[in-house]
């Protein structure tokens, strides 16, 4: 259903249910008290219904319409619109996924426009009905309710992160070689939850400062004061996340460059050695080869060859095949080839 709950309140107390916009706009003259609607990804006919009723600002009904919204708050006139970046974390694909909401706030009306499951605004609802003193203070009591349930929420989050940051730090030394696209992929996970949670701190001194016309209640100033403190340890965190991952992929990136020297050097090494064993090998088939072509020479049986009537034509080639042996093999040992 589009419309997730949608009630009238007067005095913090809950006083009507309309099953229909229509009723909801009826009751909320009739009453003089605050309507809450609750909007699951309504339609364009809804939310024009809504922002004819409440008189919102066309480009905000377009933007909670479109989504895809950075976290921000805006003032229209007496309206606020507040866009909050809910996540959650899944732990089965170690993996984040965030979802969005908006919300328009005036003096007798609070509009929520959620584009995800999360977060869990019949909770935040429970919750201010059992203080009705409290949501008695109007539109902004139910604006710290979701701005702390959002933060709440993003606590496992930052738990499942964390998690994550270690696996990371004790698989870095392994050689898997995902790592680095673990890191990468976790680093961009990281960025858009530092996105979603660096604005708050803005947005939530902003509900505490309140404007000139209607300035925060001293109560309503410590609860959104106490939200204000997660969100800043929240977003050291965070920041804290981005550098430790700044550092595993540098880090990395260290490991592997040292892995492929050391592979280059034993494989220049074992070249070396190669090189080394073919230097042998050639210069012992060096020197065998000078006595076999002499041998080769003056075995040919020509008739006119003068060294074969020669007395001492034998020991000659026989010398001769010694002194080119001798002379190679001083010469390759002078160049260390042997």
């Amino acid at each position: 259903m589009t419309i997730v709950d949608n009630a009238v309140y007067v005095n913090g107390m809950r006083t009507a249910d309309p099953e229909s916009l229509d009723e909801t706009y009826f009751a909320l003259r009739q009453r003089e008290g605050m309507a809450w609607i609750g909007l699951y990804r309504p339609d364009a006919e809804e939310l024009q219904s809504v922002g004819e009723e409440f008189d919102l600002n066309p480009l905000a009904v377009e933007d909670a319409l479109a989504g895809h919204q950075r976290a921000k708050l805006e003032h229209y006139g007496e309206c606020l619109f507040l866009v909050l970046r809910p996540a959650r974390y899944r732990d089965d694909v170690e993996k984040v996924d965030f979802g969005e909401i908006h919300v328009f706030a005036g003096d007798e009306y609070v509009v929520t426009v959620r584009h995800a499951e999360s977060p869990d605004l019949a909770k935040v609802r429970r919750r201010m009905e059992s203080m009705p003193e409290f949501l008695a203070l109007g539109p902004e009591a139910v604006l710290y309710g979701i701005l702390d349930q959002v933060v709440d929420e993003y606590e496992p989050v930052a738990a499942g992160l964390e998690n994550d940051i270690d696996e990371i730090e004790d698989d870095l030394f392994g050689a898997d070689p995902e790592v680095s696209r673990r890191i990468y992929e976790l680093s961009r996970q990281v960025i858009t939850f530092q996105r979603a949670t660096s604005p708050l701190a803005g947005i939530l001194q902003a509900l505490m400062a309140g404007t000139p016309e209607r300035p925060a209640d001293a109560d309503l100033q410590d609860h959104l004061r106490d939200v204000l403190d997660h969100v800043l340890r929240l977003n050291e965190r965070v920041a804290s996340f981005r550098a430790l991952l700044q550092n595993a992929l540098a880090v990395n990136a260290a490991l592997v460059a040292q892995r492929q020297n050391e592979e280059m050097q034993r494989m220049t090494e074992s070249s070396f050695k190669q090189n080394e064993q073919v230097k042998r090998i050639s210069s012992w088939a060096a020197i065998l080869f000078a006595p076999t072509l002499v041998a080769s020479i003056y075995g040919m049986n020509f008739t006119a060859m003068p060294e074969l009537t020669w007395t001492y034509g034998y020991p000659y080639a026989i010398g001769l095949m010694l002194a080119m042996g001798l002379g190679l093999y001083v010469t390759f040992k002078h160049n260390k080839w042997i």
